[in-house]
């Protein structure tokens, strides 16, 4: 993959002016995305948040209904499902995997509930089975954010194909970029085509049962397409992420394995059946001193920014300690939308587990392309700093320790 690559590709999309709609390069871009993910049905929108904003409508999600989305995820997975009419209800995550809690989801299951929301956060994978399991139940649909997981899978299966859609973000900083972009997929022809309803004006030709092709070729009025050109640049990226994906893990990998022991600090357990993947946002660490030290999270990171490290606390809030779900809005005017008239707001201490382990993230973060060796090297100095701020160099190999004084 290269920039010159990419130049090269927008250069021909703009001599053959196909600036706009279904372009080859759209294509062309959506077929290999099926072909990757095995789903039976890909669109392309204008970002990751319209492809929720897609997935959700396709579900069937309105007014009056229920969406369970973790309180630990970006604003946007929740944005979609208010401006459709529907209630977020911010649910607690398991404080191993900082991933939506299947136990807390079950708990949480009302006759409204009409979609819970699998976010698959840094990179890390959802346990699948159990949330498929839970919705099955419930008469839900399962919608996968897939936005930081680029190329991962649950059991074999590219995350994202699992539930009832998946939805991918293809903004600037994602593994798989276009500027501002994002994709929808499902295999489910319903769904398919009440997504195109809503945002694919003039692409119409994709709906083919009585239930909907009659409104064709207008659909519901809405556009969320995304620019061709975008959609592009995408197409080359899509071509290295595989190789991409496998150097970022090695890196992962070698950072985890020299904190792995230390006790103070230790990597976010993945899921068994989970291969991680896209690591979008940063690699995140929960940090436990033994009772009684002095060294705090706070601290803890300072000192790894002074040792050269980019570190940081969580770069995501929790949303339930927001002012927009501690408050409500009118979103609708006149007393009308989810978060007026009936809405409960949250307070700190509503998701308590969640909530003590965000307050001990520590976040490195992952480079777009590590070389051999890197990993290795942050993960020495990652341990030293830890063992020093514990007041444990001794416990540094005489290398280490050498280098240290």
């Amino acid at each position: 993959m290269t920039r010159q690559q990419e130049a090269d590709l927008v250069r021909d999309e703009v001599l053959r002016d196909e600036l706009s709609g279904s372009t080859r390069a759209v294509r062309d871009f959506e077929t290999r995305w099926r072909r990757w993910t095995g789903a039976r049905h890909v669109l392309t929108t204008g970002s990751g948040t319209l492809a929720l904003y897609a997935a959700y409508f396709g579900a069937g999600v309105g007014p009056g209904d229920e969406v369970l989305v973790p309180s630990y995820t970006w604003v946007n997975t929740v944005g979609p499902a208010i401006l459709l009419g529907a209630r977020p209800v911010l649910c607690e995550s398991d404080p191993e995997t900082l991933l939506l809690d299947p136990g807390d989801v079950r708990r949480r299951v009302t006759p409204r509930t009409r979609a819970i929301v699998a976010v698959h956060l840094w990179g890390n994978v959802c346990d699948l089975d159990a949330l498929s399991g839970i919705a099955r139940e419930a008469g839900a649909a399962l919608i996968e954010d897939c936005s930081h997981a680029h190329g991962a899978r649950w059991r074999g299966r590219h995350v994202g194909t699992v539930g009832t859609a998946g939805c991918w973000s293809l903004q600037g900083s994602k593994p798989v970029a276009a500027g501002e972009a994002g994709v929808f997929a499902t295999s489910e022809t319903a769904v398919f085509e009440r997504a195109c309803l809503l945002g694919q004006l003039s692409r119409m030709g994709a709906l083919t049962t009585p239930e909907h092709s009659w409104l064709q070729p207008l659909g519901l009025g809405m556009k969320l397409r995304p620019h061709p050109l975008g959609i592009a640049i995408a197409g080359v990226q899509l071509g290295g992420l595989d190789a991409a994906n496998g150097r970022r893990r090695a890196w992962v990998e070698s950072v985890e394995a020299a904190v792995a022991g230390l006790g103070d600090l230790h990597p976010v357990r993945a899921v068994p059946g989970a291969e991680r993947a896209g690591f979008h946002g940063g690699l995140p660490f929960l940090h436990e001193p033994d009772a009684g030290a002095k060294m705090t999270t706070a601290g803890l990171i300072e000192a790894l920014v002074a040792a050269g490290l980019p570190a940081s606390p969580s770069p995501y809030p929790l949303l339930h300690e927001q002012p927009l779900f501690q408050r409500g809005y009118d979103v609708f005017g006149r007393g009308r939308g989810p978060l007026g008239e009936g809405f409960q707001p949250y307070r700190h201490g509503d998701l308590p587990r969640i909530e003590e382990a965000h307050s001990r993230l520590v976040f490195l973060q992952v480079p777009d392309e590590p070389k051999a060796g890197d990993g290795e090297a942050v993960g020495e100095t990652v341990r030293r700093v830890v063992l020093e701020q514990a007041g444990r160099a001794g416990q540094l190999p005489v290398t280490e320790r050498t280098r240290t004084v």
